[in-house]
């Protein structure tokens, strides 16, 4: 792994200081707020080890509260609602200055066989025909203020290659229908709960800026505020990340002052493994001078 892969592995790696308790550092991106991803997969692993490893994470459904800061750790409160037959169910509450900043339900099944079936992937190109990321970037930065270009230009845990490439300052008005292909940046250790939890981190990048395409606005401009509101995800498959995932989303709904967007996961051969669902705000306002990103 690279260090930056690293790192996110031992965010991921909750430590436990009571029985229910556990407590994650925090991963500071260079954006006003932590990022939601991070609280997203470190309130995954907390459930987890709360949890039979027979059964594995099948969905969790999250509020985002406060804005987290990325220079404290976050506490992880797990309360055991109820062990069935089949599932799990767990509540979690992140807790940052005595505070929460997140909580979540998340819900753990034994395999089982069944009816099967889902929808097509999406034709796109494949990630070796699209522009690498580390090529990319330093093309967009060159557009963007200071701050944002080091933001941009940082050392990445999770590679992307966008099959739309949107001016960052500038976009062109479209579709609300975007596709990323992703992967680690590097090689993870063979944990089926880690993939899970990495990929709930990574759920968080990119989907709520797909209710952003028809109105010709990206997060990069100064009058934009976006924020995740909540988080769905689902997991249908296990999951590996050992080789590259198509993020597809779109946006069927946006009003006030809130995006909609939804999200599909799919393998390199077609399969689905995750969806994904959120609503964030999206304002366009001039005053910047606001303590809190969300409410």
């Amino acid at each position: 792994m690279n260090s930056v892969l690293d790192q996110l592995v031992s965010l991921l790696n909750m430590e436990t200081i009571e029985e229910n308790l556990f407590r994650g550092a925090s991963q500071d991106l260079g954006f006003r707020q932590l990022f939601g991803g991070q609280v997203l997969g470190q309130a995954l692993s907390a459930a987890s080890q709360t949890v039979d490893h027979s059964r594995q994470a099948n969905s969790l459904h999250g509020y985002f509260l406060r804005a987290g800061d990325a220079k404290k750790p976050v506490v992880y409160q797990v309360e055991r609602v109820r062990d069935g037959g089949s599932f799990s169910t767990r509540r979690v509450t992140a807790i940052q200055n005595g505070q929460p900043i997140f909580t979540c339900s998340a819900s753990f099944h034994e395999r089982e066989e069944g009816f099967r079936h889902q929808t097509p992937m999406p034709d796109v190109p494949p990630p070796e025909d699209l522009i690498p990321e580390e090529v990319l970037s330093p093309r967009m930065a060159t557009v963007l203020s200071k701050e944002n270009r080091e933001k941009i230009l940082r050392a990445k845990s999770i590679e992307t290659r966008p099959v739309q490439i949107l001016d960052p300052l500038n976009p062109e008005i479209g579709e609300p229908i975007k596709q990323v292909w992703f992967k680690p940046a590097g090689k993870l250790p063979q944990s089926p709960a880690l993939h899970k939890h990495i990929l709930a981190y990574a759920s968080d990048f990119s989907i709520l800026t797909t209710s952003l395409i028809p109105h010709g606005a990206s997060i990069w401009q100064p009058h934009m505020q976006v924020a995740s509101l909540d988080h769905s995800i689902w997991f249908h498959e296990e999951v590996c990340l050992d080789d590259w995932l198509l993020y597809t989303t779109d946006s069927p709904w946006a009003g006030n002052a809130r995006g909609f967007a939804r999200g599909s996961i799919y393998t390199r051969d077609g399969i689905l493994v995750a969806s994904v669902a959120q609503e964030g705000l999206i304002r366009s306002r001039n005053d910047w001078q606001h303590k809190d990103i969300i409410g």
